[in-house]
């Protein structure tokens, strides 16, 4: 009976012992699409149009914010690992840009190598008024309007 109980112990512990090493194990998460290089051989600059690369490599994730003669294609890959922050450990992103002619002018891929950090500023302003609801500040305006500080009708 004493080696039986030493039994479901021992296997209770490899069980907890495997339960807390797989939550330590690194998760990778993938999104987005960037086309492979090979895929990027496909498209001719000066040839492909707009209709011939969609049919290559699909529609892209994003377009230029002006017009449509950039096409942005994104993937990136965050590792999570238990308890600390996200990391992106890889990121991708294939532009094609299209001439006025709507033919493919360049193609070009940047990685997270190229990218740059830029920090957000949270400025907020201030509205000075603390403790004071909406109607408070309506009904506090009765009786504080000086007509004589409005300009004559014209």
């Amino acid at each position: 009976m004493l080696a039986v109980n030493r039994l479901g112990v021992k296997a209770g512990l490899m069980a907890t012992l495997l339960f807390v090493l797989a939550g330590c194990a690194a998760i990778i998460v993938s999104h987005g699409y960037a086309p492979t290089e090979a895929e990027l051989k496909a498209i001719k600059v000066g040839v492909d149009d707009k209709a011939s690369v969609e049919q290559a490599i699909g529609r892209p994730g994003a377009t230029g914010v002006i017009g449509d003669d950039t096409w942005y294609y994104m993937s990136s890959k965050v590792r999570n690992y238990a308890y600390k922050a996200p990391k992106v450990i890889d990121r991708q992103l294939v532009a094609v840009r299209f001439g006025k002619n709507g033919r493919v002018a360049n193609i070009e891929r940047f990685t997270l190598k190229d990218g740059r950090v830029i920090a957000l500023n949270r400025r907020v302003t201030d509205t000075g008024i603390k403790g004071v609801s909406f109607i408070r500040q309506m009904l506090g305006n009765i009786g504080n309007v000086n007509l004589s500080d409005q300009p004559p009708p014209q």
